[in-house]
């Protein structure tokens, strides 16, 4: 039986607001436990079709794929379909999925273009062209550039970690939740001078550690 680590970040049921909830939703991709334990419950569902890890993963991605989907262009009807649709793929072939190659987030996701993808060739619209660089297959990426790009995602990974609390929340809330800096200052009670000025803070605190350490 694969066992599903508890995850140390798990929010206080106890807060209230709508900033805590926004908290407890923001996704952890800098944090190796969440990572870690997303992987577990792919593993969970490929060995023993567990319905509970499925759940988890559901409950974590649905939205925030349909809310991929809605920035790229598609209806609520249509994203609702897409997030639903690529967490049945998960379902059917968790098992093909890498824990060594790409992170949970990253593997759902490009599931999620190519479904995208799929529908708009499918229908046609005016807007695609042969010359789209979204309907062009993916270059092979060689193994050097593969072992580049690991290194610095560890070493984003590592310098995000570092950063003051209060800066690293807004920052995950802008870039993983997808919410724009008014959301922002609504969801925690915040002016939103004060959102921008965090995350621009964060912005350069990490460009300064990643360029000393390249």
């Amino acid at each position: 039986m694969v066992a599903l680590r508890r995850h140390n970040g798990e929010s206080d049921p106890s807060k209230t607001g709508k900033a805590a909830r926004v908290f407890d939703k923001t996704v952890r991709t800098a944090d190796p436990d969440l990572r870690d334990r997303h992987a577990d419950c792919m593993a969970a569902i490929s060995a023993e079709r567990s319905k509970a890890a499925f759940a988890e993963l559901f409950d974590f991605y649905a939205p925030r794929i349909k809310s991929y989907m809605l920035r790229l262009g598609a209806s609520d009807s249509e994203a609702e379909e897409l997030a639903q649709d690529v967490l049945v793929t998960v379902w059917q072939k968790a098992g093909l999925y890498d824990r060594k190659q790409a992170s949970v987030s990253t593997w759902m996701f490009r599931i999620a273009r190519n479904r995208r993808i799929d529908v708009q060739r499918r229908q046609r619209r005016p807007e695609l062209t042969a010359d789209d660089p979204m309907l062009r297959p993916p270059e092979i990426e060689q193994p050097d550039a593969t072992l580049a790009r690991g290194q610095m995602e560890g070493l984003v990974r590592s310098q995000l970690v570092k950063l003051p609390a209060d800066q690293l929340l807004l920052l995950q809330a802008a870039f993983y939740d997808g919410l724009s800096h008014s959301e922002i200052a609504r969801a925690f009670n915040l002016p939103l001078g004060t959102v921008k000025s965090r995350i621009r803070l964060a912005f350069l605190r990490l460009r300064g550690e990643l360029e000393g350490a390249t």
